[in-house]
């Protein structure tokens, strides 16, 4: 039998209960792209090198650069660019230039467009959309920031089961950086679960190669245990999209490890999440 005081804390609703409510309370507040959008739009131009865009979205903690010529946006820059065209291809970012990685033409969308819209131009580009008022370039929409609005509607009360990817790549705490970041980029993947005896602690990311590694110079002949993001924040099989994507934007994370009777069957990301709910 329960004690009074255990009893009480059943029934008393968790700090995640009450953060959940308020982020249900708030979506009202996000309906086109205007509301949606990060305004702080960080330009780079075609013939900088690839090490000086490391070094300015790391310094911004940001993924991605709007690539400008004359002015003009024409293409965009990513985390995931460094990775899979140049440090996967045993390439040295300071040797590229932007332009030769960059996404071209650029995608973009209306401050007007509404959410459900944004959400399918998202997957249908397969990136970020610029954001655009009267062909001014007023900000930029990432997964990141559409998860923080999605509506509780059915396409979100599906199960995460059902959008997971199901094979979660692993890597030991005495990996060295170097390998589990070549490891992302020929895999073409933001993240490898990082084991210690053989049993999963923490999570290693593309932001975190980029803020830590890329835009600091650090040398990346270490091993990945240190580095990574720990306790690992995992999340429970049969959890809804609606829900995951709360506790992704409440805790400030783009992936989140599911689990199943203790044990790590999936992952998920922002992009999966946005993808569900574009059906």
């Amino acid at each position: 039998m329960a004690t009074p005081q255990e009893e009480v804390k059943r029934k008393l609703p968790s700090v995640v209960d009450i953060a959940y409510e308020q982020y249900k309370r708030d979506l009202p507040l996000y309906q086109t792209a205007k509301e949606l959008m990060s305004p702080n739009v960080e330009t780079i131009t075609p013939d900088a090198s690839l090490d000086e865009a490391a070094r300015l979205m790391g310094s911004k903690h940001i993924g991605s650069l709007i690539v400008m010529k004359y002015r003009t946006p024409v293409g965009i820059v990513t985390e995931r660019d460094l990775l899979t065209k140049v440090l996967a291809l045993g390439l040295f970012l300071r040797d590229e230039k932007v332009e030769d990685v960059m996404s071209f033409p650029l995608s973009g969308i209306s401050v007007t467009t509404k959410i459900k819209d944004v959400a399918r131009q998202m997957i249908s580009k397969k990136g970020r959309l610029a954001v655009f008022d009267a062909g001014e370039l007023v900000g930029i929409i990432t997964a990141s920031d559409l998860i923080k609005s999605l509506p509780d509607v059915p396409e979100t009360e599906v199960k995460v089961d059902q959008f997971m990817s199901k094979e979660v790549v692993t890597a030991d705490e005495e990996t060295s950086v170097f390998d589990v970041a070549k490891t992302m980029g020929r895999q073409r993947i933001g993240s490898v679960i990082i084991t210690k005896k053989g049993e999963p602690f923490g999570i290693f990311t593309e932001r975190d190669l980029l803020t830590n590694f890329l835009a600091t110079g650090k040398p990346l002949f270490t091993s990945v245990g240190p580095e990574c993001s720990s306790p690992l924040t995992v999340i429970a099989a049969g959890t809804s999209i609606h829900r995951t994507a709360a506790t992704m934007a409440l805790k400030h994370i783009r992936r989140l490890p599911i689990v199943k009777d203790d044990k790590l069957v999936g992952i998920i990301t922002a992009r999966d999440l946005v993808e569900a709910y574009s059906k």
